[in-house]
Formats: C-alpha cells, sequence, structure tokens
C-alpha cells in the first residue's frame, strides 16, 4: 500500500450545532469549535471532520443544503471559518468537512430554477417526471426517513421528483455531466481555501437504476426500501473516478466515503491505491441485528457478534486498502448504549470497547463525546424527539402494533438524538455547552459524566484515550499500530475478543467482553504491558487471569 499523509492520525467528528456555543444563543457554532481546538490538540486528534455548516434551512440538520458556498448564520461566518482551518493547522490539524452532493435542499437556488422552468437548464439537474394524479409513481421505492422517494413538483401538480431522503432534499442529476462540473467546481474551491479533505454523504446513491422498476413489496405499506435498487444499479464507480480525478487526487485531499451496500468487486475501486476515496467507514458492527421491517425490529448486537464482524471487515478490506473504524457517529445511537450488554456502562466497560475498536488495523474515528464515555439519552415521551427518521419509525412501529410506550422504547434506543445532545463539557449549567438555553435537551447524566471531571482523573475514559492515541503515535509503535495486519486470536473462546496487529505477531490485544472473570493462555511471555484500562495485571504461568470488561496492549 502506498503510504499517505493520514495514515498515521486519529480522527474526531465534530457536529457543530451540539459541540460549543460561543455566544449563548443555545447552538454551537464555528468559533466554539475555535476554542476548543487546544482541547483536541491535547487529546491527540489530528483530523476534524465538520459535520454541514453550509447555509440551511435544517430540514435534515444540515445535510439540505441551499448554498454551497456560504456558511449559515447560525453557526458563523466564511470569516470564522477561515480562521478555524488556519488555526486548526497551526496545530497540526486538518480540517475536513462534509460533502453532501447525492441532494441539495427544495431552498437551493438550482430547485428553485427547476420548479420556475422544469423543462429548462436546471430542470436537468434534478429528476423529474410526468404524473397526474391518480397515477401510479414512476417506481414503488421507499426513501430512507418513510414514505415514496417522489413528490409533487411545487407549482407543477403533473410533475414528481425524486428525493430518497426528506421531500426538502431532491436529488441531483449526476447522470448530467454539467451538473458533475458545477459540484467539482464547488469541491475544487474549497480545496483551494486549504481543507484538508470531505468526509463523502451518502455517496452510493447517486447512482439510480435507470430506468426505474418497481420491487416486490417489503412493508404493508406497499413500497420497498431503495436500498433493493441500489443493489441492482451498476456504474457508480465511473462517477465517481471522474470526480477523483478532476477533484481530490489534484490536491492530495483527504475523502472518507460513507459507502453502504457496496459489492465486494467494487472495494478496491473505492479504496485501493487508485481508489476513489483514501478510505471508508466500516459499518459492518453498526448493521447487525438490522431489520428491514424497521426499528422495533432491530436486535441488540452480542459480544460474539460484534467480534465477528470486526474480523470479517478487516479480512474484507486488508487487500485493498484502509478501513475508517467507528463506534459511533451523528447519525447513530451512543455505541457504549448500542454495543455493550444492558445495564454496563462501567469506565471498564466503555474503555474495553472503545479500546477494541481502536486497535483494529484501520483510521480510528471518534465522534465528540465518545472520549468522555457519553451515553444515549432517557426519553419520556415522543414529544421529546426531534430527529425526523426517528419520528418516522415510531410510527412504522405503531402501525406495526406496538402499543405508544413499547414504540417509544424501540426508536429510542435506535434514535439518532443519542448522539445529538449536546457536548459534556463540565458539570455546571448548560454543561460548559452554552450559557443560554440549549437547542436541544441536555442529558441528565452531565453532572457526573463531563470533561472537566475526567481530566482531572487518571483512571478516566477520557486518560484512557489519550493514551490510545499516544500508542498509535509513539515511534517504537507506529509501524505495527497503523500498517500490521489484523490476526484473531482464540476467535472461538466466548466473549473474548483478541487480536494479533503484525505478522510478527509481537503486539497482541486481548478484551475480556464480559463481565464474568476468565482465563487467556498467551502464546508468549509478556515482555511490556503498554496499555491496561484496569489497575491490576494478574498473570503466572502463561495464563492472563482477566476481570470483567479488562482491556490489554501486551508486546510479547
Amino acid at each position: 500500500m502506498i503510504r499517505k499523509w493520514w495514515h498515521g492520525k486519529t480522527a474526531y467528528q465534530i457536529y457543530p450545532k451540539s459541540f460549543c456555543d460561543s455566544n449563548g444563543d443555545g447552538i454551537g457554532d464555528l468559533r466554539g469549535v475555535i476554542s476548543k481546538l487546544d482541547y483536541l490538540q491535547a487529546l491527540g486528534i489530528e483530523i476534524v471532520w465538520l459535520s454541514p455548516v453550509y447555509r440551511s434551512p435544517l430540514a435534515d440538520q444540515g445535510y439540505d443544503i441551499s448554498d454551497y458556498y456560504s456558511i449559515d448564520p447560525r453557526f458563523g461566518t466564511m470569516a470564522d471559518m477561515d480562521e478555524l482551518i488556519a488555526e486548526a493547522k497551526k496545530r497540526g490539524i486538518s480540517i475536513v468537512m462534509d460533502l453532501v452532493i447525492n441532494h441539495c435542499s427544495d431552498e437551493h437556488a438550482w430547485f428553485q430554477k427547476a420548479c420556475a422552468d422544469p423543462e429548462g437548464e436546471y430542470g436537468r439537474y434534478f429528476y423529474i417526471r410526468d404524473w397526474h394524479e391518480g397515477e401510479k409513481l414512476p417506481c414503488n421505492w421507499r426513501g430512507y426517513f418513510g414514505g415514496p422517494v417522489w413528490s409533487p413538483l411545487p407549482g407543477h401538480p403533473d410533475k414528481v421528483y425524486l428525493h430518497l431522503f426528506h421531500r426538502k432534499q431532491p436529488d441531483l442529476n449526476w447522470e448530467n455531466p454539467a451538473l458533475r462540473q458545477e459540484l467539482y467546481k464547488m469541491i475544487n474551491w474549497w480545496l483551494e481555501k486549504g481543507l484538508g479533505g470531505f468526509r463523502i454523504d451518502a455517496i452510493i446513491n447517486i447512482k439510480k437504476l435507470i430506468p426505474y422498476r418497481d420491487f416486490p413489496a417489503d412493508r404493508d405499506d406497499g413500497l420497498c426500501s431503495v436500498q433493493r435498487m441500489l443493489e441492482q444499479a451498476k456504474g457508480v464507480g465511473i462517477f465517481l473516478d471522474e470526480m477523483a480525478r478532476e477533484t481530490f487526487r489534484k490536491y492530495d485531499a483527504f475523502t472518507v466515503g460513507e459507502v453502504f451496500n457496496e459489492k465486494p468487486e467494487e472495494l478496491p475501486q473505492f479504496i485501493g491505491d487508485d481508489g476513489c476515496f483514501s478510505t471508508m467507514f466500516d459499518f459492518a458492527e453498526k448493521l447487525i441485528g438490522d431489520d428491514p421491517r424497521g426499528w422495533y425490529a432491530c436486535t441488540k448486537p452480542t459480544p460474539e457478534e460484534y467480534k465477528a464482524a470486526a474480523f470479517r471487515a478487516q479480512a474484507r478490506a486488508l487487500p485493498a486498502g484502509m478501513l475508517s473504524n467507528i463506534i459511533e457517529n451523528h447519525d447513530e445511537p451512543r455505541g457504549v448504549s448500542h454495543f455493550l450488554p444492558e445495564g454496563e456502562h462501567s469506565e471498564a466497560a466503555k474503555t474495553l470497547l472503545g479500546g477494541l475498536n481502536f486497535m483494529l488495523r484501520g483510521l480510528p474515528f471518534l465522534y465528540q463525546g465518545q472520549e468522555i464515555g457519553m451515553e444515549n439519552l432517557p426519553f419520556s415521551s415522543i414529544d421529546q424527539v426531534d430527529d425526523i427518521n426517528t419520528l418516522d419509525e415510531y410510527q412504522v412501529a405503531l402501525q406495526a402494533g406496538l402499543s405508544e410506550a413499547e414504540a417509544l422504547a424501540a426508536v429510542a434506543r435506535m434514535s439518532r438524538d443519542n448522539a445529538r445532545s449536546p457536548m459534556q463539557w463540565d458539570g455546571g449549567a448548560g454543561a460548559g455547552f452554552t450559557s443560554g438555553t440549549p437547542w436541544m435537551r441536555l442529558n441528565p447524566n452531565y453532572t457526573r459524566i463531563n470533561v472537566a471531571e475526567q481530566q482531572g482523573r487518571e483512571d478516566s475514559v477520557l486518560r484512557f484515550y489519550q493514551r490510545l492515541i499516544a500508542l498509535r503515535r509513539d515511534p517504537a509503535w507506529a509501524e505495527t499500530v497503523v500498517y500490521g495486519e489484523t490476526i484473531p486470536y482464540l476467535p472461538r473462546q466466548h466473549n473474548l475478543m483478541a487480536y494479533f496487529r503484525g505478522t510478527a505477531q509481537k503486539l497482541l490485544v486481548i478484551g475480556n467482553f464480559q463481565p464474568e472473570a476468565q482465563d487467556v493462555p498467551l502464546p508468549a511471555p509478556v515482555r511490556q504491558v503498554l496499555l491496561n484500562n484496569l489497575a491490576q495485571f494478574d498473570c503466572d504461568g502463561g495464563i492472563l487471569h482477566m476481570p470483567g470488561y479488562q482491556f490489554v496492549v501486551l508486546a510479547l
């Protein structure tokens, strides 16, 4: 694999609306991010991904962009953005922005012009079809947020437009070369500003199955998940390679793709040496327990399922390139609430989960608050939900026959709101996030789970993550931690996740993924304990006696 500037880094995702509010209006902003750059530098972060701060009506929290060249006033100004890029660079941090180009906002000038003249130039920037009330829609695909992917074109009752997400997020027509060139011009404009690169949103969706056709319905609504269409669509790589050639490769930019449903043969094309992305997220663990019927039918991952999914992903990626490893992001519940057994939220369990994921081969991505072990929000009413996806899944659960209480419990554990509650900086009013009223309610546990408390304690989750990152950057071990293979060790031992890093098998990562103690035979004597999330280390006669949720990294 060709060595790249980003390989040894650790990345951190910021959801700006909930990270740090500098002016007391209850909404996080760019100046708030600037104020925390020293914190990120001390943690060891060298790449920061910002979720969208472009101008937007926020129908989907900024993933509906009305102007790609403008910062939304809620978050600040373009001068603030320029200062953030410059100040981050001084600290060795590259800023990466969200690139949302499968769709835009219905308030974008392009869509407004398309509505004014559907047959004109901008009408061809979107997927618009003739339709009359009472007729069958062009296809029966269900959008990601529920309902048909077709809606009437404003001002034109005889036409419909395609939106795989919210109706306020019309899909951009990538089959149109003029549209593609407009997007490439915008990407290069940002890279010229000194941006380090992009996280690329929902990118597989840019290639549609045309001509449109129905698929067998998978719910009582007569619709079918849009995932079935994506399985049939061919040729997305042609678009992606053109984009990389016209933009990213010219700047040696870092890019990470949000890719679901990739076909096995496409992986080298996506993340190989000549791939269209630098890397892509590993969602294998996130997909455990998914159910096409809806969130209400999803099952909680077990430690054994987590282990198997992680090892499969590592084996799949190795010949092609490097994945980006996550346990949570802005679209997922908190990792410690999702992947740890119910009620097992001790700091030992949290650090075990973080360590097992972080030490896998690939680029580690932390999500804001993960480094202090932030947990899911408690919900007592559906009225507390902000997320449009959660509200749709609540209705799906009710239609499936669940009571209101059962439906709320089912969607609460999966809700995107869990990751979007404000960052917990301290135990004071506003959790140190804001001096005003936060746009979204705080998790009530912020008085005990916060940055300030953990900074003063050497055995905290925060200090553990700092040690993980320091090991990745340690010259003595960086080659093995960054580039070494992941080789499973004792994969059949129940609730034990253990693996070597590197073909020389000198670095061994072991996690006891259960509350009960268990013994682990070691393949060679221990030369050095590089990391240990507990105070004790009990090893004799080649047997490591591990208390519940112990995590260690051993040099053998």
